[in-house]
Formats: C-alpha cells, sequence, structure tokens
C-alpha cells in the first residue's frame, strides 16, 4: 500500500504543473463537439506517458536517455516542435473550436499529442530522475502497485483535462473564450521551448 499512496503522490504532483501536453490535451476536449472526437489525442497521450513511467521503473530509459549527445539531440528537436506547436496554436481560428475535426484530424492528434509526449525533455527527465529513482525503493508486488498508480493517475488526468475543456466550451460555445486560451497558451509553449533552448548552451 506504501507503493500505491507513493505513486498516487509523485504521479500527480509530476503532472499537475501546465506545460505543452496539459494544455494540447485541454484544448482537444474543447475543440471538439463529441468528447470522443478527442480520443486519439487522449489515448495517445496516456500510452506516451505509460511508456515512458515502464521504461524509467525497468531503467532501461536510464541508458539511452543518460548520453549527453541524445539529450541534446533531444531537447534540440523538442525546442523545434515547440515553436512550431507556439505558432499552430497563436494561429487557431475561433471556427475551430465549433468543429476540430477538420484541423485536428485523427492523425494530427495523435502526432501532436505523441509529440508534446515524448519531444518534452522536461517530462522525459523527470520520469527517469523521479519516478525511476523512486522505484529502486521498491520490489516484487510493491514495485507493480507503485508503477500501475503511477500509470493510473496519467490516464485518469488526461481524460479528466479533456472533459474540462469540453464541459467550458459547452458552457461558452462562442469559442471566443478559446481565442484567449489559444493566445496564452502559445505564450507558455514559446516560453518553454526558450527556456529549453537556453539549457542547451548553459
Amino acid at each position: 500500500m506504501n507503493g500505491m499512496l507513493h505513486g498516487f503522490i509523485l504521479a500527480f504532483g509530476l503532472i499537475l504543473p501546465l506545460g505543452a501536453q496539459n494544455v494540447f490535451i485541454f484544448q482537444q476536449g474543447a475543440y471538439h463537439k463529441s468528447l470522443a472526437r478527442a480520443f486519439p489525442a487522449i489515448l495517445t497521450a496516456s500510452i506516451c506517458d505509460t511508456v515512458l513511467i515502464v521504461l524509467a521503473i525497468m531503467g532501461i530509459s536510464v541508458l539511452v536517455f543518460g548520453n549527453p549527445v541524445v539529450e541534446n539531440i533531444l531537447i534540440g528537436a523538442g525546442v523545434l516542435f515547440l515553436f512550431y506547436m507556439g505558432w499552430t496554436t497563436w494561429n487557431s481560428e475561433i471556427t475551430q473550436a465549433d468543429d476540430g475535426s477538420e484541423s485536428f484530424s485523427l492523425k494530427k492528434q495523435v502526432s501532436f499529442a505523441a509529440s508534446v509526449s515524448l519531444l518534452n525533455p522536461h517530462a522525459i527527465l523527470d520520469t527517469i530522475g523521479v519516478i525511476g529513482t523512486s522505484s529502486l525503493q521498491y520490489s516484487g508486488m510493491e514495485k507493480l502497485l507503485f508503477a500501475f498508480t503511477c500509470i493510473l493517475v496519467s490516464w485518469i488526468w488526461f481524460f479528466s483535462l479533456a472533459f474540462c475543456g469540453f464541459v467550458l466550451q459547452k458552457k461558452n460555445p462562442s469559442g471566443r473564450w478559446m481565442l484567449i486560451l489559444n493566445k496564452g497558451s502559445a505564450c507558455l509553449i514559446w516560453g518553454i521551448a526558450a527556456y529549453m533552448a537556453v539549457s542547451l548552451f548553459t
């Protein structure tokens, strides 16, 4: 039970801060008339987090991302993608809030969700450095419960985040609040990208 409680607190604390991944999932919930249309983004983000958590707990990810060259390449790719995502978010029109099926197709949802999950060095390093390291104190069933709880929190969080976006959009169907959110989200994403870019040279 200690592993479950520890996993819940740890996973919730890591996933709660606002970032590109959370912003994207929230937007997908708000963009579509049906919450089911946002499932590709939700499932992709959840599966990516599950893979990262499993790799971190197994210790495999440390071998891959412990290499400074690989880490710098990953950060560089993440910076480029986040600048692109910020540009796309900034230029999103209000009409997309009424029906996001055209601009956020299944393929685009999956690619964006996977990118903000796997090209996010901070998320990867948090997973490796915090969840992976914390799992070392457990073994056997306790370790499995720790891993299961971390993964469960991730899945519940993404579904809840999309649901909140969906509900808020229903309360304000004009979509104008989404325009404001898009501009703010774009600035946040660009800020994260700039911070990551600076980290390459410091």
